[in-house]
C-alpha cells in the first residue's frame, strides 16, 4: 500500500508536469495564432484587444447634489443609500433645482 508521503510527492510532481504541459500547449497556440496572422497580414490593432497596461480608465467626476436638508444644509446626490434625513419623506420637497 502506498503512503500518504507517497502520494503526496507524486501529486506535487504531476502537478509539475501538467504546468509544463499547459506552458508547452499554450506556447504551441500562440505560435499557430502568429504564424495564421502573418499568413494573412492581420495585425494587432485589427483585432481590437488592447494591451491590458495601455487601458486608461477615466476617473469619475463627482455628482452634484439633487436633494439639501433646509435644517443641516447635507445634501445628497441622488445616489447610494438614502440619508436618513430623507428616509420615508416625499424627495420633491427637497430638491435643489425645482
Amino acid at each position: 500500500m502506498t503512503s500518504y508521503t507517497e502520494l503526496q510527492a507524486e501529486i506535487k510532481k504531476l502537478q509539475q508536469k501538467a504546468e509544463q504541459v499547459r506552458r508547452d500547449e499554450i506556447a504551441g497556440a500562440i505560435a499557430k495564432i502568429i504564424a495564421t496572422m502573418n499568413e494573412y497580414g492581420i495585425t494587432v490593432d485589427q483585432l481590437g484587444a488592447a494591451p491590458r497596461s495601455k487601458i486608461v480608465r477615466k476617473s469619475r467626476s463627482p455628482v452634484a447634489p439633487k436633494y439639501r436638508d433646509p435644517e443641516s444644509g447635507k445634501t445628497w446626490s441622488g445616489r447610494g443609500k438614502e440619508p436618513r434625513w430623507l428616509g420615508g419623506k416625499d424627495r420633491n420637497q427637497f430638491l435643489i433645482n425645482k
